[in-house]
């Protein structure tokens, strides 16, 4: 096992469920925690994400914000990359542009189809990047824009590529500033690190250092059943969109990852989260008491640059914040 160290970075996901008062007050206990970075997930189901990032940046002062992730097909990425800058703006500054093909199970109750989804996200990286930069965009691929530019100045900011897949994970190595990898389990971990040091061996130089961080699925409560239990929706969803080699890699059932699927997109959610056992627990979330929760993720970083504490959190959210942030110096060796 490496050694602790207090360079070790933690970020923190709030999907916007609640009122979003009630978010930015969450973000406000996860920056007092000591996490590093908050990252607002994105359903078209649930509550704007950048609305919610403008609100959690409002009563936070340090800690770094962004969407994780939204994706480049419910919106134009050039009115992305605006709606983006306007939020970094907004943050001071403290922006991370989180980005990714999305979740499949909510897309197609949208009538979209994840075509192209590689080729989909690296064209709005780029875009994105130019356009911050202040140059004027023409582009006619997975999406068109024609002599676009925005009107105000923004700066270069730090883009994130959510994924699991080797072709994306090894993409976002080779030109983005990091990757979310959606992964809880070591074994995981250690096939995306391979892929990562593919995707680095191509990387050019001017893009600086990269950041691969963990996006676990994390449940803790002082009650390892009470926190299981809770994990239950979450790896649903992970569950239902998880490719083929992840499922073979825990020998886990294509066709009961389907039904999930299926159960998702009808709204089902309930038999969704039923169809949930206990080896996808295993393999799709860290959840536990606060003593587990530590084992697993000080395991993870044999591997990755940072950990993000992914939903749950927890059956209370608020005391999972305080479980977590009371073990986060132990796990940096502070």
């Amino acid at each position: 096992m490496t050694p602790h160290s207090a360079n070790r970075r933690f970020g923190i996901e709030l999907t916007p469920e609640q009122p979003v008062d009630q978010l930015a007050a969450l973000a406000a206990h996860a920056e007092t925690a000591g996490f590093d970075t908050i990252f607002v997930s994105h359903h078209y189901n649930n509550r704007d994400e950048f609305l919610t990032l403008g609100a959690m940046a409002a009563a936070t002062e340090e800690i770094h914000l962004g969407p994780g992730v939204t994706n480049p097909y419910e919106t134009n990425p050039v009115t992305l990359a605006s709606r983006m800058a306007t939020f970094d703006e907004l943050a001071d500054n403290r922006g991370i542009f989180g980005v990714g093909p999305g979740d499949p199970s909510t897309l197609s109750n949208l009538g979209i189809d994840q075509e192209r989804p590689l080729r989909s996200v690296l064209e709005t990286m780029q875009v994105a990047r130019d356009l911050w930069t202040g140059k004027r965009v023409t582009h006619d691929g997975t999406f068109e824009a024609t002599d676009a530019g925005l009107n105000y100045d923004a700066r270069d900011i730090p883009i994130y590529v959510g994924g699991q897949g080797p072709h994306m994970t090894r993409m976002a190595a080779k030109y983005a500033d990091g990757i979310l990898y959606n992964g809880s389990h070591p074994r995981d971990i250690e096939w995306a690190k391979a892929r990562v040091e593919e995707g680095l061996s191509d990387r050019p130089d001017h893009r600086g250092e990269f950041e691969f961080a963990a996006y676990a699925s994390v449940s803790v409560a002082a009650d390892a059943d009470e926190a299981r239990d809770a994990a239950r929706p979450p790896v649903a969803f992970i569950a239902a969109g998880a490719p083929p080699p992840v499922l073979d890699r825990h020998d886990l059932s294509a066709e009961v990852a389907t039904e999930i699927g299926t159960a998702i997109s009808a709204g089902e959610f309930t038999d969704a989260f039923d169809l949930v056992t206990e080896q996808m627990l295993d393999a799709f979330a860290i959840a536990g008491t606060p003593e587990t929760v530590e084992a697993r993720v000080d395991e993870l970083f044999e591997h990755v640059d940072s950990v993000v504490f992914g939903s749950p959190l927890g059956p209370d959210i608020e005391e999972a914040i305080s479980l977590m942030g009371a073990r986060l110096p132990m796990i940096r060796g502070e």
